[in-house]
C-alpha cells in the first residue's frame, strides 16, 4: 500500500511542479516537490521505503526532464537521500516540526551536494557556486515538508472528529 501512495505522491508532485514552472517567470522553482515526497516517504516509512521512493521518483523525474543529457544523476541523488532520510526517521525521533524541518533541510543539502558533485565529476556542466539557490531550495523544501506532515496528521483526525460530531444529538 505504501508503494501506491509513493507513486501517487510522485505523480502529483511532478504534475504540480511542471505546471507551476510554466507560470513562474524564468521557470525557477524554489521547491523540489518530488524530493519532498521522497523525504516524506523515507521519514514516515523507513530506509527501504526511502530508497525505493528515491529510486522511482528520481528516475521518473530524470526521464521526464531530460535536461542534463544523462539519465540517473537525479535518481542516484534521490536514492541516497531517501535511504539516509529513512535511517534518520527510524533512528531518531522526528515527530516535532523543528526536527522535521531540520531533516528536510539537511536532506535537501545532501541531495544538492550529490547532484552537483556527480555532475561536476562527470564533466557534464559547470554549475558554479549555487549556494544561495541551494539554501533557498532547502528552506522551501523544509517548509513544504513540515506543512505536509502537519496536514497528513491533522486531516484524518479532523474527518473523524467531524463524523463523531454529526453523530451526537444536538442540545
Amino acid at each position: 500500500m505504501k508503494g501506491v501512495w509513493v507513486i501517487a505522491g510522485t505523480a502529483l508532485a511532478l504534475a504540480l511542479q511542471t505546471t507551476a514552472a510554466r507560470f513562474l517567470t524564468g521557470g525557477v522553482i524554489v521547491v523540489d516537490l518530488v524530493l519532498v515526497v521522497v523525504i516524506y516517504a523515507a521519514l514516515a516509512g523507513g530506509s527501504v521505503t526511502g530508497l525505493l521512493a528515491g529510486t522511482f521518483a528520481g528516475f521518473v523525474q530524470d526521464t521526464l526532464s531530460g535536461g542534463s543529457g544523462v539519465i540517473g544523476i537525479g535518481g542516484l541523488a534521490k536514492t541516497i537521500v531517501g535511504f539516509f532520510a529513512g535511517i534518520v526517521g527510524t533512528q531518531f525521533i522526528v515527530t516535532q516540526p523543528l526536527s522535521r524541518f531540520t531533516a528536510f533541510f539537511l536532506a535537501t543539502l545532501l541531495h544538492a551536494a550529490i547532484f552537483i558533485g556527480v555532475s561536476v565529476l562527470l564533466g557534464l556542466r559547470e554549475l558554479g557556486r549555487p549556494y544561495v539557490a541551494t539554501l533557498e531550495q532547502a528552506l522551501g523544501n523544509a517548509l513544504v515538508g513540515v506543512v505536509a506532515f502537519q496536514l497528513a496528521e491533522f486531516l484524518p483526525g479532523a474527518v473523524e472528529r467531524r463524523r463523531l460530531a454529526r453523530g451526537r444529538p444536538r442540545r
